[in-house]
């Protein structure tokens, strides 16, 4: 006796697979990468769009021309700045234009507000901490006065 596959049906499993609630679905993966939860699937995921939007932000900023596969100009390219930080008397300028050109570049629906950087090297002198903090708006996401704060190592 032959039974055909197509009158069997559907359970309910599948049912609930084939219409997702919009309201769970996950948006992007979250970096570094790490393990989900049992919501999340294999990688821990994002689930709010401004929260992805913040994550591609900084992983943009601390993506250096030619880490990117496929893509070499990818990136705001900050960390060859950092091994002429003696050099440039005009350093939070220079960082602010690669980020301004990134961000318009990969990322044009970010408004950027303000830049803030800061360089630290009292526990090492021979190792500086650059912080640079980002304020910036998503108006298509109602986003406003958001922060992404990186961090860069130079040595000196």
């Amino acid at each position: 006796m032959t039974i055909s596959f197509k009158s069997v049906g559907k359970t309910q499993a599948t049912k609930n697979l084939e219409t997702p609630d919009a309201t769970t679905l996950p948006v992007g993966l979250k970096t570094p990468l790490r393990l989900g939860n049992s919501g999340e699937g294999l990688f821990a995921m994002h689930f709010d769009l401004a929260d992805q939007a913040k994550d591609n932000l900084r992983n943009l900023l601390l993506t250096n021309w030619g880490e990117r596969l496929g893509v070499y100009d990818f990136g705001a390219n900050l960390k060859e700045l950092t091994t002429e930080l003696t050099a440039h008397e005009n350093f939070d300028n220079e960082v602010m234009v690669r980020i301004k050109n990134a961000v318009s570049r990969w990322m044009p629906y970010v408004i950027l507000n303000d830049f803030e950087s800061n360089i630290n090297n009292e526990r090492n002198e021979n190792i500086a901490t650059i912080v640079i903090k980002v304020t910036y708006d998503i108006p298509i996401l109602s986003v406003k006065n958001a922060i992404v704060e990186i961090t860069l190592y130079a040595i000196g």
